[in-house]
């Protein structure tokens, strides 16, 4: 017990952002403890057998990878080892995804929602490059994001997070409806202004959009050139929010990036703000910010033209 609390408290130290190098030296360690000299002159010894354990998630052999899974119901110790085994749902082993779909849910349970969170952070902005993953194992993180205590630490972090991957995180996330309920709050508190942004512009067109995953496009067959083009997921959303209420805090917020998201979404629906169409396009003519200001100016354009 006091070498895997050791193990805990040292890899609760560890930056999850180098999660596959650090997987690999655990895989290089535990190969290493298997080898034993071929013949002994003491016969009668044998090596005792090791108990099942969160290192075996690393292993080299898919079989432990998968004991492992199926064996290891507690909660995970820290985020470092629940991480590890949301990677197996990109396993190589098909049997190894197909018991980390089985057993994850019933882990993340039984784990500290701040553990799962941990996990997800560094898995979800990635997800859609994961080559073997199924839409099974995908289920399986909106799974996650749905537990409760999850959801709302998922939040916490979403609005307190002042660098990183953030608006992408949120996007992935927004394949479920768990996050829903709470899109005003994320986009009056949230401290990045581009997570502010994609909050609003959800609640003001009514729908999530994400990554889903990314196809080749040719662009020149003659030079054989192209490039990988985004797959986008779209969701409408559980709950509505009054566009016009929501109009005018986007204008309101104290960053340009969000302001811009509102005069999009003005020119696109000038029929629905109807009357305030022209105030709200003068408030935005008169911004600060160059890029605002040029969309109050096309949105007053749009409006004169009109007979």
């Amino acid at each position: 017990m006091a070498a895997i609390d050791a193990i805990v408290t040292a890899t609760s130290r560890l930056s999850l952002t180098n999660l596959e190098a650090w997987e690999g030296k655990l895989r290089a360690e535990l190969w290493k403890s298997k080898q034993v000299p071929s013949f002994s002159v003491r016969k009668f010894w044998r090596r005792p057998t090791r108990f099942v354990s969160w290192l075996d998630l690393s292993h080299s052999d898919g079989f432990k990878r998968e004991e492992a899974l199926r064996a290891l119901y507690e909660g995970a110790p820290n985020g470092f080892f629940f991480s590890l085994a949301v990677r197996r749902l990109n396993d190589w082993v098909p049997q190894v995804r197909a018991a980390a779909r089985d057993n994850l849910p019933l882990i993340a349970k039984r784990s500290d929602p701040e553990h799962v969170v941990d996990a997800l952070w560094k898995v979800l902005p990635h997800c859609s490059s994961w080559g073997r993953m199924e839409d099974a194992d995908r289920q399986v993180l909106t799974d996650l994001v749905c537990i409760e205590g999850v959801t709302f630490a998922l939040k916490s972090r979403i609005v307190s997070a002042t660098a990183g991957p953030t608006t992408a995180i949120f996007a992935q996330a927004g394949r479920t409806p768990a996050l829903d309920r709470w899109l005003s709050e994320i986009a009056k508190n949230a401290i990045q202004p581009s997570v502010r942004a994609k909050a609003y512009r959800c609640q003001l067109e009514g729908r999530m959009v994400w990554v889903a995953g990314r196809k080749w496009a040719w662009t020149d067959l003659r030079w054989c050139e192209g490039r990988f083009e985004p797959i986008l997921g779209v969701r409408p959303l559980s709950l509505t929010s009054p566009f016009l209420e929501v109009l005018k805090m986007a204008l309101a917020d104290r960053s340009p990036i969000v302001r811009r998201v509102a005069g999009d979404l003005l020119i696109q629906q000038l029929e629905i703000v109807g009357t305030e169409a022209v105030n709200l396009a003068k408030l935005l003519a008169s911004d600060d910010s160059p890029s605002v200001a040029e969309r109050g100016r096309f949105a007053l354009a749009q409006l004169s033209a009109r007979p």
